[in-house]
């Protein structure tokens, strides 16, 4: 039996398509070309203002609770950052590539806080090592952190980084980062970003726990069940009764400014998320959007199978990605 066409959620009622072409927006500072004159066709500027409009007043408040080094298998070691805020119950994370890159939150000093309480939170600067006593000071390397009277770390670019940094907004994908699955290259953008970043020495890829584009991994698999019978992937979420996309960049948003990142390039391919990243204040400046080709497209050892064919194809065409699939002769 073929599959009912999707119908509008009562629930959610912004589960309906875009009445408006997704294209490229309006970032900031690029100057973009204007489209051909057509009362049919919403600009580029205008589709920008009309997403920024929707996005909240207040970005959400995020609070650091610990850093630690880790080592990793590839060789770069990363900085990785736990998150808590008031928008949502779970731990956010900021997987960082740079010990300079400092959040607000973490270093700011807090009531009867000890160099010890601040050590083993990552309050840190240079490197721990057996017998050190003082979080502010790495005499080792000669470094030291100031602050104000009121605790609140002073930017200092010795040991502060504060250039434009690239940053990857990632959502949590357990089937594509852990399961080996081949519906969607979520796990290769992951890859693909750290070792990006492992190259330059600076990065950060801020990790959302927004499982499915926000709907969880049950309905996620749920979805999948849909596009076996015959559903895309916008499709499957809007027979749910769930938007095309849950997603919420506040979060993202609120802890690059934590973590001092104002100016960045954006690894990303979605249009819609340069201007959530960006806020709707434009906080943060997306100085450059970075491609995210698929592996498989530039010659590479990458995903290779029809869902993944599917995936991104939906993903050009029913959510303006700004992808170009390759011509195959």
């Amino acid at each position: 039996m073929p599959l009912e066409q999707p119908q509008p959620s009562t629930t959610h009622p912004d589960s309906a398509p875009h009445t408006f072409p997704l294209m490229s927006p309006s970032v900031t500072p690029t100057v973009l070309q204007q489209l051909p004159e057509d009362p049919g066709v919403v600009t580029l500027s205008e589709a920008g203002d009309q997403l920024r409009a929707q996005l909240p007043s207040r970005l959400p408040k995020v609070n650091c609770l610990a850093r630690a080094r880790i080592p990793t298998t590839q060789g770069p070691e990363i900085f990785l950052h736990l998150y808590e805020n008031d928008f949502d119950d779970k731990e956010h994370l900021a997987i960082v590539f740079g010990e300079d890159i400092r959040s607000k939150s973490l270093f700011r000093y807090r009531p009867k806080d000890t160099q010890q309480d601040r050590m083993i939170r990552g309050a840190y600067v240079g490197e721990l090592y057996p017998g050190r006593v003082e979080a502010d000071v790495d005499t080792r390397q000669g470094l030291e952190l100031t602050f104000t009277a009121d605790g609140e770390l002073v930017r200092d670019p010795k040991t502060t980084y504060s250039d434009p940094s690239l940053v990857r907004i990632h959502s949590e994908c357990y089937t594509g980062e852990t399961a080996w699955s081949a519906r969607c290259d979520c796990g290769e953008q992951f890859d693909e970003a750290g070792r990006q970043m492992g190259l330059r020495g600076h990065g950060c890829i801020v990790y959302l726990r927004q499982e499915g584009r926000g709907i969880g991994l049950g309905e996620k698999l749920k979805a999948y069940n849909l596009q076996d019978l015959g559903a895309d992937t916008v499709q499957a979420n809007l027979m749910l009764r769930h938007p095309a996309d849950a997603r919420n960049f506040s979060l993202a948003t609120a802890i690059l400014l934590d973590l001092g990142l104002h100016d960045i390039e954006l690894l990303t391919n979605n249009p819609d998320k340069i201007i959530a990243v960006e806020g709707k204040d434009r906080e943060v400046r997306v100085m450059k959007r970075v491609p995210m080709v698929p592996l498989a497209w530039t010659g590479e050892n990458g995903i290779k199978s029809k869902e993944i064919e599917g995936y991104l194809s939906t993903k050009i065409e029913r959510m303006g990605h700004l992808l170009e699939k390759p011509i195959k002769i």
